[in-house]
């Protein structure tokens, strides 16, 4: 199926490794012409190396903490008007609630809201224009299915997605759309830091520790990366236009709701 990307521009946040990086190949597969962004300079190199040899194509990136406003400035002098915005960023760990304090509500919120929030603002009134855009904000599952120990998590998220779903019922008839997606268990860093955790909190070895995570899903495993990416390059896709304020779970068959 062509998704009838060839040539669109796409800013892909925290695309370094991870969910990001695999959006990012995707996107780059489709024809796309891809700016990455993270804060790591190397990493950054490695990864736009390692796309533009799948892709054939060359790909820019943008060093910048996106958490913090002059790296968000520094990403929009970079990619000023993309057709497709990838909003992504690392989520706050997890703890107990009654420890949280101010600082780290701001932050997650900072991180989490604001930062994805900016960039929807800054790019929406050119694809308005253009008549074309997609964003995906990728979220997680604990917006729909908060955890005990989540609650920055699910609360910062909560409020982007409640935000989004506003803009996308205003934006829809200009061919604007605006969806989440909803990792959960998908096979990144992210997935060994919450294994490590087991591991020390149970005393059982890192492999351990990941068969179980396994086992508890109704998939008996991790979802793949690029799995996720191709997901995301669909609602990026022109058949995709009729898609918008929704929120993709992306999790194995986990969450045991119907919405």
């Amino acid at each position: 199926m062509d998704l009838g990307l060839a040539a669109k521009r796409a800013l892909v946040c925290a695309s370094s490794k991870g969910l990001g990086f695999a959006c990012a190949t995707s996107l780059a597969r489709e024809g796309c012409e891809i700016t990455l962004n993270g804060r790591d300079e190397e990493r950054l190199r490695l990864a736009a190396k390692s796309i533009e040899a799948l892709a054939g194509k060359p790909v820019a990136f943008v060093q910048a903490d996106i958490a913090e406003e002059s790296g968000r400035q520094t990403v929009i002098e970079a990619c000023p008007e993309p057709d497709i915005l990838i909003n992504n960023n690392h989520g706050p760990a997890p703890g107990n609630f009654l420890e949280f304090g101010r600082t780290e509500w701001l932050e997650a919120i900072e991180q989490n809201m604001l930062a994805p929030l900016h960039f929807v603002k800054t790019f929406l009134p050119g694809m308005r224009d253009r008549k074309f855009g997609r964003i995906i904000n990728i979220t997680s599952a604990m917006v729909k299915a908060p955890h005990p120990k989540m609650e920055l998590s699910s609360g910062a998220r909560a409020g982007l997605t409640a935000a989004c779903k506003s803009l996308a019922r205003q934006y829809a008839a200009y061919n604007v759309t605006i969806n989440n997606m909803l990792p959960e268990r998908i096979d990144t860093d992210r997935q060994r830091f919450m294994a490590e955790r087991m591991m020390s909190e149970l005393g059982i070895s890192l492999e351990e520790a990941r068969t179980r995570i396994a086992d508890s899903l109704p998939a008996k495993r991790f979802g793949k990366p690029e799995e996720f990416g191709d997901a995301c390059a669909y609602l990026c896709s022109v058949q995709a236009g009729f898609i918008t304020g929704q929120n993709l779970q992306l999790d194995g068959g986990s969450y045991p709701g119907l919405i």
